[in-house]
Order: structure tokens, then sequence, then C-alpha cells
């Protein structure tokens, strides 16, 4: 195939359905939509790939909630499993708090004109007792018929296993971990796992470990084998990410030794004996990402056929692999890819761009419909909005520092008002994708510009560790820079100058105000407001995430102090619109709501908004409604316009 074939990829996308989780096993694509009155069922559905006309076949009921809490922020709920040339369907249930699974066949040929394309070989089966914990979805099946997974009990996690033969059973409890575990995979006989552990304190892109393990006919471990960074010369933390078996003895994975996620191939033949078997050292490319959510997916295919995705910077590749040598690279106008899978010579994924919602793209390798995305077919191409511009300037300590620019669409103001957004995580990044309030707001005049601060990820271990012990501080200092030098420049109204932040930017947009007089206003949703409470309060996952951002609570004391906005919020005398949901388990609203009354004494244009059923991240559509207009109301008082 020539790098000049044309794409004739098709769009699935409809905007009925979300598409999510989406994965192709043999030559049928399966993914989770929300359905129901209330929009409140995640259901599973099946369709042919490649096949666009065809009616989704709605494969689970509404008496299940199908859904991830592991380590409080999931990731995907399901897995299908081409085993015994059948689809093993295997999700995570809500309601019983436990596993189930479901056996589906290829339909008979005369069915599918009924939009039935699976034929169900047994009714769902509960296989566990429910537990008082999260399962993974990163499930394996063996060939003598056991169910591996890892679940989280009592604040601890387990290598577990199950009969797939029984229901109901008590859940066999293999190994019991340190502490944290994940991105469970095995070879095509099961009789090998890997996985990664990580302890307290670290995050798992800050540290973690590689383990294998050899499994007997029994289910049982008979080694566990954890791998040596001796064998990539590695003389500090390392993170390793996605491994992912692409023959019985070959894994390829990730590990950031040289500073960037590169690629790593292991010879598994011997657990004792584990070597690489290949090792690709890029700079300023990145093949991987933080793991707040599991099922994260950068590699997929096989030996025979094998991609990887790769971040370098704004842009996005997809590389292909064959017998581990490359074979070429792909660009693609895509600012970030989700639900990357491959079977055989067939790919999918979820495509963002700058202008585009999600779209779902089906490529078939066999019949050669794959370019280099050289021509963009996007029927949901937006037209009116405005597109990011990559822009480097000098943060904190004069060191690099990306932002996004959104320039306004239309001219309703002399100089246009500045909205400067701080991302989450903090270990997170704006990637240029379509964002609705962002495009919102150049709608009406504004300029909007998205600071990837250091701490950010996508540009390499370096960038993303400028944060440590100074959370609050770097990002801090980085978004009053970036609105200084935009200031500077004479491209905005140095009167009108908002930061927004949610989450962990909540925590970055207050001290902006706290110390400094660029920022006329703030809007923060559920932001982290008392880092005292956080190092208390905080969920499992997250409870020891602050020993790198600010330091150890006991020898750091002062620096939680200082840093939390709650302590020192009756200085701010500027406008502050805060919103928080009060099911928040990972910042608690009582942190909001400890600084409301004073907000609304010292600020005219001040308010508190609290959603009675919102968590950690809006949800409902009323609520965003809510949400927006009220941050409408707020800055055309604040900003006086």
């Amino acid at each position: 195939m020539s790098n000049d074939d044309k794409l004739k990829v098709r769009q699935t996308e409809s905007k009925k359905n979300a598409f999510k989780e989406l994965t192709i096993i043999r030559d049928t694509i399966f993914w989770i939509d929300v359905v129901g009155e209330g929009q409140n069922e995640n259901a599973i559905f099946a369709r042919p790939f490649n096949d666009k006309e065809a009616f989704p076949q709605k494969l689970t009921s509404k008496k299940y909630n199908i859904k991830n809490n592991f380590h409080g922020y999931g990731g995907k709920s399901y897995k299908c499993i081409n085993f015994k040339n059948n689809f093993y369907l295997i999700w995570i249930d809500q309601i019983t708090k436990a596993v189930w699974f479901q056996i589906f066949k290829e339909a008979a040929s005369n069915y599918r004109s009924q939009n039935k394309y699976l034929d169900s070989v047994q009714e769902p089966r509960q296989l566990c007792k429910s537990i008082d914990g999260n399962f993974d979805s990163s499930f394996v099946i063996s060939e003598n018929f056991f169910l591996y997974g890892i679940c989280e009990i009592n604040n601890r996690d387990y290598l577990f296993s199950l009969n797939l033969k029984k229901t109901k059973q008590d859940i066999h409890r293999i190994k019991k971990f340190k502490n944290f575990a994940g991105e469970l995979s095995s070879n095509t006989s099961a009789r090998l796992l890997s996985w990664i552990e990580w302890d307290s304190p670290y995050m798992p892109w800050e540290k973690n470990d590689l383990f294998f393990a050899q499994i007997d006919l029994d289910g049982e471990i008979q080694k566990i084998k954890k791998f040596s960074n001796k064998l990539i010369n590695a003389k500090k933390n390392v993170s390793f990410f996605q491994p992912y078996w692409i023959s019985e003895t070959l894994l390829v994975c990730s590990e950031d030794s040289s500073g960037w996620w590169n690629l790593l191939f292991l010879d598994v033949s011997e657990i004792e004996n584990i070597f690489i078997k290949k090792r690709v050292e890029r700079n300023l490319i990145e093949y991987g990402a933080p793991q707040w959510v599991s099922g994260i997916t950068f590699f997929s295919g096989t030996i025979k056929n094998l991609f990887c995705l790769a971040k370098k910077e704004n842009n996005l590749i997809v590389e292909q692999y064959k017998d581990l040598e490359f074979v070429k690279e792909f660009s693609t106008p895509f600012t970030s890819i989700s639900d990357f899978s491959v079977f055989r010579k067939k790919v999918l994924f979820k495509g963002y761009g700058s202008d585009f919602l999600g779209i779902v793209f089906e490529i078939d390798f066999a019949e050669k419909v794959l370019s280099n995305f050289s021509e963009q077919i996007f029927v949901d191409h937006i037209k009116d909005c405005s597109k990011p511009e990559t822009f480097w300037f000098k943060g904190f300590e004069d060191q690099s520092t990306h932002s996004f620019l959104y320039r306004p669409l239309v001219e309703n103001f002399r100089k246009p008002p500045l909205l400067v957004r701080a991302h989450s995580g903090p270990t997170s990044f704006f990637d240029g994708s379509y964002n609705s309030e962002v495009q919102y707001w150049t709608s009406k005049g504004f300029f909007v510009a998205e600071v990837n601060y250091g701490g950010s990820s996508g540009f390499g271990k370096a960038y993303r560790e400028r944060l440590n012990y100074k959370w609050g501080i770097v990002d801090s200092y980085d978004c009053k820079a970036l609105a200084l030098e935009l200031i500077k420049s004479n491209q905005v109204d140095s009167e009108k100058v908002v930061i927004f932040g949610n989450s962990a930017g909540g925590l970055t947009a207050l001290n902006c105000l706290l110390y400094g007089s660029i920022f006329t206003a703030a809007i923060c949703k559920y932001p982290v407001i008392d880092l005292k409470d956080m190092h208390y309060n905080t969920h499992r996952f997250e409870k020891d995430y602050l020993n790198s951002l600010v330091g150890n609570y006991a020898k750091n004391h002062n620096d939680y102090i200082n840093r939390s906005p709650l302590n020192y919020i009756n200085k701010i005398k500027k406008p502050i619109l805060l919103f928080h949901g009060k099911k928040d388990t990972v910042i608690s609203y009582k942190q909001t709501l400890k600084i409301q009354e004073i907000l609304i004494q010292n600020n005219k244009y001040s308010e508190v908004i609290f959603f009675e059923n919102e968590g950690h991240g809006f949800k409902n559509i009323e609520t965003k409604e809510v949400v927006m207009q009220k941050s409408q109301e707020f800055l055309k008082n604040a900003l006086n316009i």
C-alpha cells in the first residue's frame, strides 16, 4: 500500500450515540451506550464491522448498571474475549457488585437482516458473590476455563480467579498486592500473566513495577517474576505503561527511563530469563499517558500486525510494526484518540479534533482503506469555531511552557476579555480538542487561553516533574506569565482577565487571585481549597498524591497551610464563582462550604452553588446548563460587560 492511498474510512458516529468503550473482536464491534427514558442505563451493543447501515443489537438488559469504579475513577467496564470460537462477554455490574458473563456466537446469516448478529449460547450468569469493593475490567480467560482479574477490597488490591463453569462463587484470591495493581494481561494460553504494581506514596505514572506470573493448570501461581530495571539501565524511578502481549512469548509496553515513554519489546520465553528483544528510544514522542483510569490503550494487534499510538507535541501519529520491524508512520488530524482496538487487519478507534467531536473510524487494512489521513472527511466538521494556536512562552524559572490560544470569532469589544483555563489533574493536559465551553466564549468575543503549565503530561518526564513539591507555585506562575504575555503584546484587555479552573485547576485559579493583581475574577468547579483536608479525606487512589506535589505532610506542614486558598480567602476581594457537587468523593464539598460565607461577604458578585446529585465532574445536562447560565451572569457583572 502506498502513502498515496486515499482515505476510504467510513464514519459510524451518530448524534444519538456516544459509542463508549469501543472494541473489535473478529468481525464485530462492541460498545456501551446510555439508553432508557432517563438515560440511566448503560447497555452493551454490537454490530458488524464496516457496516454503517446495520442497526445495533442490544446485548444486555436494563437490570444491569454496567460501570467500573476501580480506584475511584474507573475505566472500561466490560471486556469481550474471543475464546473457543465464541464471544465471551464479561462485565462489571454495580447493582449486584459482581462480575457477570454471557457467551455469544455468530448468528446464522438469515438472522442478520433482523438486526441479530449474535446468538446467546447461554443466559447471563453471575460469576461471583457480591463484594464490598470494585473490579477492574482487564479480565483474562485461561484454556482451562478460569477467569483472572484484579479487584479492590478493603483498601487492598488482589489478583483473583473465578471458575467459568460455576456461579455466585466466592472470589478466589490468588495474590494480595502490597498496595495497588492494574493493567492485567496474558499471552494466548493465559499461562503467563503480566501486570503493573505501585506503592504509596507514588502514583502509577511516577513509579511502578512490571511483574510476570506463571500459572499452573489448576489456576494457581507457580512463579512470580519482577522485571529488573537494570536491564534498561534505569537510574531513577520508572513508570511502565500498558504491558500487552503480541504473541505467546513476546510483550510490548512503554517505559520512561529515557525521559519519554518509549517502546520496549520483551521476550518472556522463560520467566526466569526475561530479556529485551527490541527497544525504541525516541525523544519528543510519548507512547503513553498518566493512568488516571484503567484500560487506556496505546498498543493493539499482534506481532504480525501491531499498531502503536504516539503523541508528538500537538499531534497524534500511528505507527505500524510487523515482526517488530517498523513499517510506516501515519500522520493524523486528531488531537486525541480513544478506544484504540485492532483485530487482525481491522482497526477501530474514536478520534477527536480541534473542529469536530468524537468520530468513530473503521479501517480495513485487507482492503487497503487507510492513508496518511491527508484527506479529512468529516461530516460533523464544525465550521464556525476558533482553532487552537500553539504558543510557547517563558514560564516558571524561564522554562519554555506550552499553551493553546483561541482567538475571538467576533469583535464585540475594543479589546477582547481574556479567559485563562487551568486544567485538572494536575498531571493532565490540554490537547486542543474541540470544547463547547471554549467555543461559546470565543463566539461571544472572548480570547481564551489553555495553559499546559509545568507538570502537564505529553511533553516528557522532566516537564511532568516540574510540579514536584511546587503545586500551587509553578502552575499559578505559568498561568499568570501567559496572561501577562498576552497583555504586554496588547492582544487582550488588561482589566478583564478571568481564570478558570476545575478540581486541581481550582487551586491554581484561586492562588492566581491571591498572589498577583493580573486576574479580575475566577470561576471554579469542585476546586481543591484545603490541602490539609485533601490529605486526610480524599479517596484511596490519591491519598498520597500530595507527597510528590507538596511534600510529606509531617515535614512540610507549613506548605500545606500556605498553598491552601482556604487559609487566605478573606484576602481575596475579587469576585469568585464556585460550583460543587455534594456527592463528590474526591474533593469534599465541605471544602467549598467552609468559604461560602466569607466569599459572599467579601465580594459583591461572588456566588457559591451546590448540586445535590453531582459528584466529581458534572454529568447531568441540566447541571451543565445551570453552570453556563450562572457563568454568563457572573462575568457580565464581574467584568461590567
